[in-house]
């Protein structure tokens, strides 16, 4: 018994974490406060640590900023001239 006890606490300790990161992912998923707080998050981690990647991060965002151009008539095809 006392060989099992130290797999025991362990096994007990992991079962507890899991449960509370269990508990605060539903938490976060109800709230919907994950999204921004961790993409800020590791963009700050990339741009220290990976420059291209926060530039690739950078460009997303002014990407999904930009609004969608107004369709032109300019390029189409005139047909009859």
């Amino acid at each position: 018994m006392s060989q099992l006890l130290p797999l025991l606490t362990v096994l007990a300790g992991l079962t507890v974490t899991l449960t509370l990161l269990t508990l605060l992912a539903r938490h976060v998923r109800r709230r919907g406060t994950a999204g921004a707080g961790l993409r800020g998050a590791l963009a700050a981690h990339d741009e220290v640590w990976h420059g291209t990647a926060a530039d690739s991060y950078d460009e997303l965002q002014v990407q999904t900023d930009r609004r969608a151009p107004l369709p032109d008539d300019r390029w189409r095809r005139r047909v009859g001239r």
